[in-house]
């Protein structure tokens, strides 16, 4: 097996991998919605305060996430040859600005989860 499938398929399962973690943010989201619903609706503060730790939480672990997909596609940015096709370069430019412009989003919603005691904006990865 030649060296770049190699570190594809090695790619492959640290994606499947991050996969299953956005299953536990999903659920972690569901029982933080729960919480905010608690607080609203009963003014509950533990459920307030559960509710920012768990946003918080979910936050900081995307955070690694959208780092280890800018990392990577920073890298294949990083490896263009003079002799890739203009399609393969754009793309992979393209790929690498996103990957950035989703980590910069990831930071300022984690600045929103920790700025915001009142919990007065509604805040969610997409």
């Amino acid at each position: 097996m030649d060296k770049k499938l190699e570190n594809r398929l090695k790619e492959l399962k640290i994606e499947d991998n991050i996969w299953i973690l956005y299953i536990g943010i999903i659920i972690a989201s569901l029982y933080s919605n729960t919480l905010e619903k608690k607080y609203f609706t009963n003014n509950d503060l533990n459920a307030k305060e559960k509710y920012r730790k768990i946003t918080i939480a979910i936050f900081v672990v995307l955070i690694f996430v959208y780092g280890y997909f800018l990392n990577d596609s920073y890298n294949s940015y990083k490896e263009l040859k003079e002799n890739d096709t203009k399609k393969y370069k754009d793309l992979t430019t393209l790929s690498f600005i996103g990957s950035l412009l989703i980590f910069v989003s990831g930071l300022i919603f984690l600045y929103i989860a920790l700025s915001d005691e009142n919990i007065d904006v509604e805040i969610a990865f997409n």
